[in-house]
């Protein structure tokens, strides 16, 4: 995100709880957690962009469920009090939110007039249910702050694809190499997606068009069912074949890795509707554009590395 923005035109602070030097950017921080000096740095900006909140690669355990409801609300409600209390409020507030609020289907896509949003379907799961409750919570806490001289987008976003170590691609990628990226389960579920050139165009969209706020679906057009996505991205790749897992072999294989089903098995068929309407334009509107943009890009970086 900051290797997009960053620039002459553009003064990026990123709030980090850990102090570092990020190239591009100036580093403030605080704790996610408790109001600071740091929420002097809301005063007179043209937008920010909360991405705060617990990685969702892992177990769906009650442990880690508290610390991702926990991580996204408490950080949410923090940054609303902080624009509330600004002298010159943000003139856009982007607060990330999650696609998987949406309802796992196959019959028709999910957008955000007409989208069924998920909970007790048929085919879900406890733990799945768990997360769409959290990425409600989350939403809630978002429409609950008062700032009404401040503008509030809600980011629904799908997986954003990049090349950047330990993303979702690189991820994918790596099974793939090893032949385990074929057909997931019956492969029927739909994998919606988003690439990262797409994700900071739109979030440079959405800034500009003062005509946006509440829920907008970051992601390509057009999703697209696992066996076709891990078709074309094993054809990027090079890869000739990919062992299919059956659906008990994936619970296996998460536990194993210590991540969750629900990220590959759930059907997200998430659509952009708002953007397209508004006029973007996507840059990668179909998965083979995007893969085998980023596949190229991958690998251009392990031929210049040393």
């Amino acid at each position: 995100m900051i290797r997009h923005f960053a620039g002459p035109e553009c003064d990026v602070v990123v709030l980090s709880r850990r102090a570092a030097e990020i190239p591009g950017a100036r580093v403030v921080q605080w704790d996610g957690a408790t109001l600071g000096d740091w929420a002097r740095e809301f005063d007179g900006v043209d937008a920010v962009l909360n991405l705060a909140g617990r990685s969702v690669n892992c177990r769906y355990n009650r442990a880690n469920l508290d610390e991702m409801m926990r991580s996204r609300v408490d950080s949410t409600r923090l940054v609303g009090q902080a624009i509330q209390g600004a002298r010159r409020p943000p003139k856009v507030w982007l607060q990330s939110a999650t696609a998987t609020i949406y309802a796992h289907r196959f019959d028709a896509p999910n957008d955000e007039l007409t989208g069924a949003l998920g909970g007790g379907e048929p085919g879900s799961s406890p733990t799945w249910d768990a997360s769409i409750e959290i990425a409600k919570a989350w939403e809630r806490t978002l429409d609950e702050a008062e700032t009404p001289n401040t503008r509030k987008v809600a980011l629904r976003s799908a997986m954003t694809m990049s090349n950047d170590p330990g993303s979702v691609f690189d991820v994918f990628c790596r099974l793939a190499r090893r032949g385990l990226f074929g057909t997931l389960g019956d492969g029927r579920q739909f994998v919606s997606w988003i690439h990262e050139d797409d994700y900071c165009g739109a979030m440079r969209f959405l800034i500009e068009h003062e005509e946006l706020s509440g829920p907008v679906n970051l992601c390509s057009p057009n999703p697209l069912p696992q066996a076709e996505f891990a078709v074309e991205l094993r054809a990027a790749l090079g890869v000739r074949f990919g062992l299919p897992a059956a659906k008990w072999m994936i619970e296996l294989g998460c536990w194993a890795m210590r991540t969750e089903s629900e990220l590959v098995l759930k059907s997200r068929r998430v659509v952009p509707t708002r953007l397209l309407d508004a006029g973007y334009e996507f840059r990668f509107a179909t998965w083979r554009e995007a893969c085998w943009n980023l596949a190229s890009r991958r690998r251009d970086a392990a031929q210049d590395s040393p």
